[in-house]
């Protein structure tokens, strides 16, 4: 067992000492020991760390408290991943706010080559249901790892429809690793690591499912993947949660359009209405744009963009964007003195013709030969 392991899990029970501050605190005091034998005067010196905080560390004694953690990691073989050992998630360790430490049980690879999350309401409609099965059914070929967070509706049906075409599937907690939520998911999540999947979690045991842990936990959904697909949502919720970190993670985001009244169809048109997603309507728009077609197909779509024939108002958008490649929806609406509405609706056609395609904080990308 790792011999700092124990400094690594005490960082984390200190009040107030999230993942930034960790990061800071190691950084400055040259290691995850070293936080806990500095002078009070020289953690203050700290950027970020006050007279509280700084009492708060060097008034931790709860070590009982975290060699019984050790005590549940090693007799249920739990992996331990800390952001600067190479074990731990590439992706993630990229992310400013992730955490330091991650709680992991399960088989599959963190780090494979494709990783997709799919997220969205509990109250998961036949609709959405459906077009889980066939988004998943779709990119089967491509034998990425599944990601969701184990909750009722999108998140169950998500991880079920990855068994179901034989491909890895993660459930990230809100919780410790010593309990499944919610209850009734707990034959899924055996089938996940029978399946050689995986649970993953920030949390020491015996944390409870609380509120507040699962905007902490959508963090981690979203720094550990390419993308997030966002099946259903309504107007609020922890999926759009997600799919506004992910955004900021400069992550691809998908979102599947529904009908304007349909309540969980809103959340989605809203992301995509705003630029802060792209309109999948089958996993051969996800291949398209995330590149993942086989060569045959590169070629085609390739051959098919050579003659794209473009309106008068699409071609002034085109060759805006010509110069970079790119450009941003101001930058769009500033040079080519259309409306706020006709920018959209352009882009939008240009969109749906394949000749463009949206990046995170509404920039837009010409795609192939035009």
């Amino acid at each position: 067992m790792d011999n700092l392991l124990k400094y690594k899990i005490a960082l984390t029970m200190i009040p107030g000492v999230g993942g930034i501050t960790a990061k800071k605190l190691i950084s400055y005091c040259g290691g995850i020991d070293a936080v806990f034998l500095e002078k009070e005067s020289s953690l203050l010196k700290i950027p970020g760390i006050g007279n509280h905080l700084a009492r708060a560390i060097l008034s931790f004694k709860d070590f009982n408290r975290v060699e019984k953690e050790i005590r549940f990691i090693e007799k249920n073989n739990i992996e331990v991943f800390f952001y600067t050992e190479k074990s731990y998630p590439a992706r993630l360790k990229h992310c400013e706010d992730g955490p330091v430490l991650l709680f992991y049980k399960g088989k599959a690879d963190l780090n494979k080559q494709k990783v997709l999350a799919v997220v969205g309401t509990r109250s998961i409609t036949e609709y959405g249901k459906e077009k889980c099965n066939e988004i998943i059914e779709g990119i089967t070929k491509h034998d990425p790892l599944i990601v969701s967070g184990l909750a009722y509706g999108v998140d169950a049906k998500a991880h079920k429809a990855a068994l179901d075409n034989n491909l890895q599937t993660v459930g990230v907690l809100g919780h410790g690793l010593d309990r499944i939520y919610p209850p009734l998911n707990k034959p899924l999540a055996r089938k996940m690591l029978e399946q050689k999947g995986g649970l993953l979690s920030d949390f020491t045991s015996e944390t409870q499912p609380d509120r507040e842990n699962f905007p902490k936990r959508n963090r981690i959904i979203a720094g550990l993947v390419d993308a997030i697909i966002v099946i259903e949502a309504a107007k609020t919720g922890g999926a759009l949660i997600t799919a506004n970190i992910a955004n900021s993670y400069n992550r691809d985001v998908f979102a599947v359009p529904g009908r304007t009244k349909d309540t969980y169809s809103q959340g989605c048109n809203h992301l995509i209405k705003i630029h802060k997603a792209n309109l999948i309507e089958s996993a051969a728009d996800i291949e398209y744009i995330m590149q993942w077609e086989s060569e045959p197909s590169k070629a085609k779509n390739k051959q098919q963009q050579l003659f794209i024939e473009l309106e008068p108002d699409e071609k002034i958008i085109t060759d805006l964007m010509a110069e970079n490649g790119e450009a941003s929806f101001d930058y769009l609406v500033s040079k080519s003195g259309f409306s706020f509405s006709k920018t959209s609706s352009v882009l939008l056609n240009l969109e749906f013709k394949g000749a463009v395609r949206t990046l995170p904080g509404k920039i837009f990308r010409l795609n192939g030969i035009l």
